[in-house]
């Protein structure tokens, strides 16, 4: 992948993300990724109108911070961050893609948006207050799904990396809310009910309603 990127709409304008980020489809904001990047976002990227919907369900409040679970160029946290006031921060392995995400934000000078470059394990999910999760784990055991072969990829991680996210998730306190979209929802821990459904019941808001003591 090389860091390239066409033009941004109206690119000529300061905060281009209060112009076309509210409204804009899939194929003007992938062209702002390299091409490798591009092609893939069909299955690897949130969609456009579904991020903007997410991100709605998840900032409840100004300030809200929200984590984006395997982020991939960044897709998810810049619409959440241009078009809520929440403060978004996504994690994700690959370095290519983190220096993608990171080059995005410079250029649309988009405030409240961070992408961190680690794996999963290492992240203390009590640092924020809601969650995005997108099937990040799902090419450990699809391989039609992986990306690429930079990071390491086998089924034990599926179940590792699952694992955590519940485990984190199921320390929240009440009143967490996760937004799941597609996949099977498998991080999703006891004492979380789900509270709304859209896109045909794809996205779905969780929210921690309970807490689950194991006997």
């Amino acid at each position: 992948m090389t860091l390239s990127f066409a033009d941004p709409p109206d690119s000529s304008s300061t905060g281009w993300d209060a112009g076309f980020l509210h409204s804009i489809e899939d194929d003007s904001f992938d062209s702002l990724y390299p091409k490798e990047v591009r092609e893939i976002s069909p299955w690897h990227w949130t969609p456009a109108e579904v991020a903007r919907k997410a991100a709605s369900l998840l900032v409840n409040k100004a300030g809200t911070r929200v984590l984006d679970v395997g982020c991939g160029p960044g897709k998810f946290c810049v619409i959440g961050a241009a078009t809520t006031k929440g403060v978004f921060t996504g994690v994700e392995q690959r370095g290519e893609l983190v220096g993608i995400a990171r080059d995005l934000i410079d250029r649309s000078g988009i405030p409240r948006v961070q992408i961190v470059h680690g794996n999963i394990t290492a992240v203390d999910f009590a640092d924020y207050d809601a969650f995005y999760i997108f099937n990040p784990f799902e090419e450990n055991v699809r391989q039609a799904y992986q990306i690429d072969a930079t990071v390491e990829l086998k089924a034990q991680l599926y179940d590792i990396y699952t694992r955590y996210v519940s485990a984190q998730l199921s320390e929240l306190p009440v009143g967490a809310r996760v937004v799941t979209y597609a996949g099977q929802c498998d991080e999703i821990p006891q004492g979380y009910e789900c509270h709304r459904t859209a896109f045909g019941g794809q996205l779905k808001l969780w929210v921690h309603t309970r807490r689950y003591l194991v006997s």
